[in-house]
């Protein structure tokens, strides 16, 4: 039964857990509850079923779901979740089931050309819109990727609308609190902050859009950083936003007119905020203007290379079936008029499928149209298994392939026919040829994740390690794309699980990259080696290596238990806790470290995990390598200690936690810069202040005998060059140039800079 069947024929219901078969599938947990794929007996049809926590279910979030049971009912909408009841034993509400997870998944873990980007824009607006255009608006207040679902095609749905209410909370603190309290700062605009007593109107979920908009457009997390609640509140609140310079250089001129839609939602001022009935038009132009012209080309030539430092997943088939029925091949046949043979190609397209089968003769079969393509390729595109077997009837050649080398099975197989192409596999189509790229048939159910069509292709003798050109063997793409009933089905079929890509990558490494942690489980149980290398070499990495970058805890644990070596080291020195450092997982680099991971190894540059913590301002991290004896003060590259770096890159906590910790403020660089220089350099005037308290010395000079008070007056940043004067700075010594600080003073031209020098 389809769903909107049950929409209609069934009211928003009571369920009871016993009318559920038994084997409920986890999909997602979180403070609140978890989500289960469930299928429901009677209908057969699988659901999605959010089950609140205890501490939730006696609170106002569920008792409103029920309460408003019939209002959810009635929410029925291409890019929105649908509801279809509740289900008081579990507690549980039982909603559309979404099968590709959530946004926030798939901008960490994809590559999305912009002509996808643009079109996830315009759906979240289509969604959002259809909501705020409800009597009275039914307003969102949580929307963030995590709350953006996406079906088979990628197409969005918004979830957990109307959940937040405003009334419910007796102070706007309270209500940003609670959503602080789900990872919802970011989102919140800065009207909220002010503690205004007037409630959130349509243009607060404007505001989230554009956040929402910049992450898909830079897929990156807003304020990343140690930022806590109140530094991104004073951010908000003071008119700064993400930056516009994340958004990648290649993109296409039509993107500044999404920045400009982005940038009016996020205005300071809700009335400057355009409401959704008014981008959607918008948005709708550009995603019309950047459609892809022939998709599957479009999407290989973006995807094929896999490129793994580009942290591709490629998404491409999910795209094909996205496009018209005939996607490549009809639009062809339109600038083909004075093409004879339109006519049947015509009956396809308007799905006039007993027209088509009273018409066609042999001589149309036989013709080759636009691109190479036969009437078999249309007649396959347009799903109709009983016009097939009529141009199979004429004596249609199955293997014919296109200029790119589709075949008509690889057309079915894209758009999930499985009748088609087990009916073309009888007829003798050869699964193993494949296209321009040497991708098969099997390549592309694989991608596709359709277990179903791989086991058809198998049991028809496809082969199941054939690679494309760059090595891909269809378990690879299976692992990196979380496929895991391909995964189980392929592996039987396999003797070595640890087959490298060209650019030496194992399925196991793909799955751990990626956060497949059943993936994981299967490889090593079918002896994937844990210790394997990526690269020509042999020595880019190994599995371990990529979850500890990746933060994903349970298969780096994973990963230990079943044998890998946590001190074997990359091309570049990087071990797992270097990586994990870098990234700031403190729970993996906890697990290595309490496993006996080298503490203190250096990279090729020097770098200790304690520099790269630095680096990248992870306090915590920090902190942790302090617990386990890791030096403070190692020199790296130039002579550079873990403080020189925090300084350097006004990482102002870990410069507090590192001079806490007893890290040394007057080692010199190999130019004899002193973490107090490189401070003063930057401008950082809280990093100044905790050197001095310190004991760093404020007359050292570097090797241009240049001192700290020098380099303040030079930038004439007053407050530093007071700090350092009542310190004890020196205004007398000359640098290697003969100059004072009052030299440098005079060329700022800044009155209160010169006045300091002077007096």
């Amino acid at each position: 039964m389809e769903h909107a069947e049950c929409g209609d024929r069934e009211k928003f219901r009571h369920f009871l857990k016993d009318e559920f078969e038994p084997d409920w599938i986890k999909l997602a947990e979180g403070r609140y509850g978890k989500v289960y794929k469930v299928k429901l007996k009677l209908w057969r049809e699988t659901f999605a079923m959010k089950c609140f926590s205890e501490a939730v279910s006696s609170t106002s979030i569920y008792r409103r779901m029920t309460e408003e049971a019939s209002i959810m009912e009635k929410v029925k909408f291409s890019y929105i979740v649908s509801f279809y009841g509740v289900c008081s034993e579990a507690p549980a509400v039982v909603m559309e089931y979404v099968s590709n997870g959530s946004l926030r998944n798939l901008l960490q873990s994809h590559l999305l050309m912009w002509p996808k980007k643009f079109q996830m824009i315009h759906e979240v607006t289509m969604g959002m819109n259809y909501l705020h255009s409800l009597k009275p608006a039914l307003l969102h207040l949580n929307l963030k990727p995590t709350n953006i679902l996406l079906d088979d095609h990628l197409h969005v749905k918004i979830s957990d609308f109307g959940l937040i209410k405003w009334e419910e909370y007796s102070s706007s603190m309270e209500f940003i609190e609670h959503l602080s309290s789900r990872g919802n700062i970011s989102y919140i605009p800065p009207e909220i902050f002010t503690q205004s007593p007037d409630a959130p109107g349509t243009k607060y979920d404007v505001y989230s859009f554009a956040i929402v908009m910049w992450e898909i457009l830079t897929q990156n997390k807003p304020y990343q950083g140690p930022n806590n609640m109140m530094k991104v509140i004073m951010k908000v609140s003071s008119g700064k936003r993400p930056s516009v310079e994340k958004i990648p250089d290649d993109k296409p001129q039509e993107c500044d007119g999404m920045i400009d839609i982005m940038q009016r939602c996020w205005q300071q001022e809700p009335t400057g905020r355009p409401p959704f009935s008014e981008t959607i038009k918008e948005t709708e132009a550009l995603s019309e203007v950047l459609k892809i012209p022939d998709v599957i080309r479009a999407c290989r030539e973006k995807e094929m290379t896999h490129k793994l430092t580009s942290i591709t997943k490629s998404t491409c088939l999910k795209l094909v079936s996205e496009a018209s029925t005939m996607p490549f091949y009809a639009r062809e046949a339109k600038r083909s008029d004075e093409n004879s043979y339109n006519d049947v190609t015509t009956l396809l397209t308007r799905k006039d499928f007993e027209g088509f089968r009273g018409v066609v003769k042999k001589d149309h079969v036989s013709t080759a149209y636009p691109g190479n393509n036969s009437l078999l390729h249309y007649t396959v595109a347009s799903g109709d298994l009983e016009s097939v077997k009529k141009v199979m009837e004429l004596a249609a050649v199955v293997d014919i392939q296109s200029n790119r080398g589709y075949t008509p099975l690889i057309v079915g197989v894209l758009h999930r026919y499985h009748d088609i192409c087990s009916l073309l596999l009888e007829c003798g189509a050869n699964p193993n040829l494949g296209d321009s790229d040497h991708w098969t048939a099997l390549h592309f159910a694989t991608q596709n994740g359709d277990d179903r069509m791989v086991r058809l292709l198998l049991d028809h003798s496809a082969v199941p390690d054939c690679q494309e050109k760059d090595g891909w063997m269809p378990l690879h793409l299976a692992a990196q794309n979380g496929h895991e009933n391909v995964v189980r089905v392929l592996l039987p079929r396999l003797s070595n699980a640890d087959h490298p890509t060209a650019n030496g990558r194992t399925a196991l490494h793909l799955a751990a990259q990626h956060g497949y942690l059943g993936i994981v489980h299967l490889l090593l149980g079918h002896g994937a080696n844990p210790n394997h290398h990526e690269g020509p070499d042999e020595m880019e990495g190994t599995a371990l290596h990529l979850a500890a970058a990746e933060g994903h805890f349970r298969i780096a644990r994973l990963l230990i238990s079943s044998g890998a070596d946590i001190n074997l080291v990359d091309n570049r020195s990087y071990s797992a806790v270097h990586w994990a450092a870098l990234k700031g997982h403190t729970s993996i680099s906890r697990l290595l470290l309490g496993k006996g991971a080298c503490v203190d190894h250096k990279t090729s540059q020097g770098w200790t995990p304690m520099h790269l913590a630095a680096i990248k301002g992870h306090p915590s991290i920090v902190l942790l390598l302090e617990e386990h004896r890791s030096s403070l003060d190692a020199q790296g590259a130039g002579g550079w200690t873990p403080l020189h770096l925090a300084c350097y890159h006004a990482r102002e906590e870990v410069v507090s936690v590192l001079l806490t910790a007893g890290a040394n403020p007057n080692v010199l660089n190999d130019h004899y810069w002193t973490p107090l220089h490189l401070a003063v350099n930057g401008g950082n005037f809280p990093s100044v202040l905790q050197l001095i308290t310190h004991h760093a010395h404020v007359n050292v000079q570097n090797a241009k005998l240049a001192t700290p008070l020098h380099l303040a007056a030079a930038s004439g940043n007053t407050a530093i060059i007071q700090a350092l004067l009542l310190n004890g700075a020196r205004k007398d010594i000359k640098d290697a140039n003969g100059f004072t600080a009052q030299t440098y003073a005079q060329r700022t031209q800044k009155k209160e800079v010169i006045q300091l020098l002077d007096s």
